[in-house]
C-alpha cells in the first residue's frame, strides 16, 4: 500500500549509492543473493532471541533489496535478476515467521497461518503478473520491474513494518502474526477483485 510512496522517498539516495556500486562493478544479482543471506541472518538471530541484532539484519536486507533494483536500472534489468529478486524476497519473508515458531511452541500455529497467508499472497501476485504480462503495463507506477505489480493492502513496506514489530515486541508475535495474516488474506481478495476487472 505504501510502496510507491516509499520509493519516491528513498529512490534518490539509493540511486546515488547504486551509481557508485555499479561503477565498482558490484552486480545486482550479487546484492540480491547477499541480501537473502542477511535475511537468513535475521532469522538465525531470532532463533537465539537476539531481537535487536535481528532488526539490524532486517534493515540491512532491505537496503540491499533496494540497491539491487537501483543497480539493475543502471546496468539494465535481466530476467535472471527478476527471478532471483522475488525468490530471495520470499526466502527472507518465510524465514522470519519460521524462526519465531522455532523459539516458542505458542508461536507455531500463528506462524503456520502466517506462512500459509504468504503462500496465497505470493500465488495471487505471481499469477496476476503472469497473466498481466500479456496486457498493458501498470504505467510504471512501481518503476521498471521484472513483474507487473498488482498493488494491494499488504506489500513490501507493510511486511517489513510487521517484521519490525515482531522484533520490538516478540511476546506479542502470536497476535501480530494473526492480524498480519488476516490483512494478507484481504490483499488476496483485493487482487481477485482486480483480476476480475482486468482479465475479462
Amino acid at each position: 500500500m505504501f510502496d510507491v510512496a516509499l520509493r519516491r522517498l528513498l529512490d534518490p539516495a539509493l540511486t546515488r549509492v547504486a551509481a557508485w556500486a555499479a561503477g565498482a562493478r558490484i552486480s545486482a544479482n550479487a546484492l540480491t543473493i547477499s541480501g537473502a543471506g542477511l535475511g537468513l541472518g535475521a532469522a538465525v538471530c531470532i532463533t537465539q532471541s537476539h531481537f535487536a541484532a535481528a532488526l539490524a539484519f532486517i534493515m540491512l536486507n532491505r537496503i540491499f533489496d533496494g540497491l539491487d533494483g537501483a543497480i539493475a536500472r543502471i546496468n539494465g534489468p535481466t530476467e535472471l535478476g527478476g527471478y532471483l529478486d522475488i525468490l530471495c524476497d520470499y526466502v527472507f519473508y518465510l524465514s522470519v515467521p519460521v524462526a519465531f515458531a522455532w523459539i516458542d511452541p505458542a508461536n507455531q500455529m500463528p506462524a503456520l497461518i502466517l506462512v500459509a497467508s504468504f503462500t496465497l499472497t505470493a500465488v495471487s501476485f505471481l499469477a496476476f503478473a503472469a497473466i498481466a504480462a500479456r496486457q498493458p503495463t501498470d504505467g510504471g507506477t512501481h518503476g521498471p520491474k521484472a513483474f507487473i505489480y498488482s498493488t494491494g493492502l499488504m506489500e513490501g513496506g507493510e511486511t517489513i513494518a510487521f517484521f519490525v514489530l515482531f522484533c520490538l515486541f516478540p511476546a506479542y508475535f502470536p497476535t501480530l502474526a494473526i492480524v498480519f495474516a488476516m490483512l494478507c488474506l484481504l490483499t488476496v481478495f483485493q487482487r481477485m477483485v482486480l483480476a476480475a476487472k482486468s482479465f475479462r
